[in-house]
């Protein structure tokens, strides 16, 4: 068994969070901010942020107007949008990747997807105690990674966020992104 490195990706360098109570609602919002053409990204926020849910969005700051104006209208609730001071809050790497030999196991949070690296098929997935788990590992199992439905879309709680962050680096080691 040995971890593999993970390359770099970009870093988010937008300066602020959104803080949210509800894991929906932090979902909601990245897609409602997608679709508007912002960049987001979900992250784990530093502990000593956290209002009851474990994800948070990294946005740029400077759209903070115009992020609560589509908030309003989208009818999302979020607790507060802040500026995140990197120097005394580090946001949480939730990606563990570990080689197993033949398969690899992405694990993201508390959520596992395990794959063969012959042919890209998802061998297992793991972990969570989310009510929508056994649908999503009756789904996925036994399809390759690039033909699996994505958790996030048919799936609604954190455990399948995470499924999908895991199902996501899985495709870009399969793709070659990654090195053992």
């Amino acid at each position: 068994m040995k971890y593999l490195k993970r390359k770099k990706k970009a870093s988010f360098e937008g300066g602020g969070l959104v803080i949210f109570r509800e894991v929906q609602e932090a979902m909601k919002a990245e897609k409602v901010l997608k679709v508007a053409d912002y960049k987001v990204k979900l992250v784990a926020p530093p502990p000593q942020l956290r209002k009851g849910c474990d994800l948070a969005l990294g946005v740029n700051l400077v759209e903070k107007m115009g992020l609560e104006r589509l908030f309003k209208e989208k009818d999302i609730e979020y607790v507060d949008i802040t500026p995140l001071k990197l120097e005394t809050s580090e946001l949480l790497d939730i990606v563990k990747v570990i080689d197993f030999g033949d398969w690899v196991m992405v694990k993201a949070g508390n959520m596992k997807l395990t794959f063969d690296k012959n042919d890209g098929m998802i061998v297992n997935t793991s972990g969570g105690g989310c009510p929508d788990i056994p649908h999503l590992h009756a789904e996925m199992v036994g399809k390759k990674l690039a033909e699996a439905p994505r958790p996030r879309d048919i799936g609604f709680t954190l455990c399948a966020l995470m499924l999908d962050r895991a199902l996501e680096e899985g495709i870009d080691i399969w793709q070659g992104g990654r090195q053992s």
